[in-house]
């Protein structure tokens, strides 16, 4: 049986955004920040249709439930990762604007 690893595709998305802001050539961190925020929305969304046409595949008799789980812990863990994301750019956001003049 052989075990793939997970990609941490949210991670490095944002981390190569952060990254390659510096180095692109009159690109705006700005940009390059959504940039990364919208691949690893767009990685999320992928991943949660992979784990529905995996249950698909499953219930139609084509898949195993082994990858079916798998696919679905894959989602669940993209989610909880970019829900986590969110929730400290909302803090980080929060923390901003309590500060004082």
């Amino acid at each position: 049986m052989a075990i793939d690893a997970i990609a941490s595709s949210g991670i490095g998305a944002l981390s190569r955004a952060g990254a390659g802001a510096a180095a692109a050539a009159g690109a705006s961190p700005a940009g390059a920040f959504s940039d990364g925020l919208n691949k690893l929305l767009a990685s999320v969304d992928s991943s949660a249709g992979e784990a529905n046409s995996a249950v698909s595949n499953m219930l139609d008799g084509a898949g195993d439930v082994h990858n079916a789980m798998i696919a679905m812990q894959k989602a669940e863990m993209n989610l909880q990762l970019t829900v986590q994301i969110r929730n400290k750019l909302v803090q980080a956001y929060q923390d901003v604007m309590r500060m004082t003049i």
